[in-house]
């Protein structure tokens, strides 16, 4: 038998003859408890609160979006379609446009994008999910889906056939413009569908179908902005990279969400770190009972201790009894105060307790990893804590 965890688990167990230094035992183990249960539930809290915000992007961005590094447009041989069907792992690929251009409506006026799109989209993206009013368009056609934040914009309705949405996109060129009536491409549009994610995308984009945009622009027709991927879950999104740099001959930036999104995601983590940061400044706080009673422990054993010295018990193995007894109240403490996180995280999931708005709960979410994370840090804190108290025990304390 290991004799001094054996001794550990009995000083952990059983109480001392002082009440003061039982009281202290308490303490420190409702400060470990409570720190555990409070970690947890904050990091849940944020990737709840995580998985929240990158909804409104994920709604709109790809898995993957190739864009050309040689200019604003890219032209794509069916030699080259061919080749990015074959690629293993990825699902589908739609070819878009994306150009600021003037949109008018009834004396109003906005620049944003117009997107144009092909049939494929909705299987690389399913906005249609995310359609307020109306339908989604049919191509071939000068149908357009705009935001719900355009829409406020311009007071529009759907299906208005007396007052079109109007679009104007400046002619490529170059030289003077003398007639400034001819130096835009017009195109009258039919608004009949309304989409809505969040504030900022719901009047970024305006929906049409990629033959009128590339029409608009002047391009021809395996000309567009670029390609946005969809690929298989599990898929390795480094390989599919490659094999599309090398079909268009590192001509392209391939982006994952995460690249698209950079600054928020950038943000998002930042501000994790800084919250586990300050919680684990608390825990660490919480600890210092922790090594306060060991120390009054140790103290209140030292007869026992001098007894376990004489019999010829080195002092390495007193000092590991006292470092396995904080050791064991810390993944005890750990444990009870995660079961105890756990759960009020599945009461807020199930029941919805805490609400930010009438209809909107707090987002939590339960992962293995702020499991992971909560134990890891409990426990390497509690070996440290213990590991200071635990030096106290000396030759010169038991002579």
């Amino acid at each position: 038998m290991n004799f001094p965890l054996y001794i550990a688990k009995r000083y952990s167990i059983s109480t001392s003859k002082n009440n003061a230094i039982n009281i202290i035992n308490r303490i420190a183990s409702m400060g470990i408890i409570i720190g555990a249960m409070a970690l947890f539930v904050v990091l849940s809290v944020f990737s709840g609160l995580k998985e929240f915000s990158l909804s409104f992007t994920n709604a709109m961005d790809p898995d993957l979006k190739l864009n050309s590094t040689l200019g604003k447009s890219i032209l794509i041989t069916p030699e080259q379609e061919r080749q990015i069907k074959q690629i293993d792992g990825l699902v589908s690929y739609s070819k878009i446009i994306e150009e600021r251009v003037l949109f008018t409506f009834d004396g109003k006026q906005e620049v944003t994008y117009l997107k144009g799109i092909d049939s494929l989209f909705t299987k690389v993206n399913p906005i249609e999910k995310n359609l307020f009013n109306g339908q989604w368009l049919a191509q071939n056609t000068n149908q357009v889906v705009v935001g719900y934040g355009i829409a406020q914009k311009f007071s529009m309705g759907l299906l208005d056939f007396n007052r079109p949405l109007q679009v104007f996109v400046p002619k490529p060129g170059k030289g003077a413009i003398e007639n400034p009536e001819q130096a835009f491409n017009q195109s009258d549009l039919l608004p009949i569908g309304i989409y809505t994610i969040n504030e900022d995308l719901d009047s970024k984009y305006v929906f049409a179908d990629l033959g009128l945009a590339q029409e608009l622009l002047e391009y021809q027709s395996n000309q567009v902005s670029g390609l946005e991927i969809k690929i298989q879950k599990g898929a390795n999104e480094k390989v599919i990279i490659e094999q599309l740099q090398s079909i268009f001959k590192n001509t392209i930036t391939v982006k994952n969400r995460a690249q698209l999104n950079e600054s928020l995601y950038k943000m998002l983590n930042t501000e994790n770190i800084a919250v586990y940061s300050i919680f684990t400044l608390v825990i660490v706080v919480a600890l210092f009972n922790l090594i306060g009673a060991l120390i009054m422990m140790i103290l209140d054993k030292k007869g026992n201790l001098k007894t376990l010295f004489n019999l010829g018990v080195e002092i390495k193995d007193l000092r590991k009894i006292f470092l396995l007894q904080g050791t064991l109240l810390s993944v005890f403490g750990g444990g009870i105060g995660l079961i105890l996180g756990i759960g009020i995280v599945v009461l807020q999931q199930q029941f919805q307790l805490i609400m930010i708005t009438p209809t909107l709960a707090y987002p939590v979410v339960f992962t293995v990893e702020n499991v992971l994370i909560v134990l890891g840090t409990i426990i390497s804190l509690g070996f440290i804590a213990s590991l200071i108290a635990s030096s106290r025990v000396s030759r010169k304390l038991l002579e």
